[in-house]
């Protein structure tokens, strides 16, 4: 992993800067599943409110993970307990940076600690060729989910 790369548990106070990337991150490079449609981009970004982060920050069935590149807020990813990767986005200007790839391996780590052997997410049009690139494969159809594709993967992890 880069050392420029610094990615540790993220606490209350971080869910304005949370809110902030999920936000950006959807908005620029998204693009793909919104289509650049107001409304939808508006339905999914309004579900990333710091009053929605909250929350998930206390939830103790959630890890959240946040990523700093040369010190600067980043990146957040997201898993559940019961094995899943709920969320993993970045700040437009830090994509291709290695920035999602060591998210993903902490929510990885994060999860193997807690005994699963297998993570499975749902991934975006826009995230699949990434998350086929750290060796996640498609297990089902696509379906649709709040208007957006979503892809159903999942990966070993041992």
């Amino acid at each position: 992993m880069d050392t420029a790369i610094d990615i540790r548990p993220a606490i209350a106070a971080d869910a304005g800067i949370i809110s902030r990337i999920l936000q950006r991150s959807i908005r620029v490079g998204c693009s793909r599943d919104h289509r650049n449609e107001p409304a939808r981009l508006e339905a999914w970004i309004r579900t990333r409110s710091i009053g929605h982060v909250l929350p998930w920050l206390a939830d103790p069935r959630l890890y959240l993970n946040l990523a700093h590149w040369q010190g600067k807020p980043a990146g957040v990813g997201m898993a559940r307990d019961d094995g899943r990767i709920l969320l993993c986005y970045v700040q437009p200007e830090w994509f291709r940076r290695g920035i999602a790839r060591a998210l993903v391996a902490g929510l990885e780590r994060w999860l193997t600690a807690a005994g699963h052997g297998t993570v499975r997410l749902n991934s975006t049009l826009t995230a699949e060729g990434f998350y086929r690139h750290l060796g996640y494969r498609q297990t089902a159809q696509s379906f649709r989910v709040a208007g957006f594709i979503a892809i159903p993967m999942h990966k070993p992890l041992v």
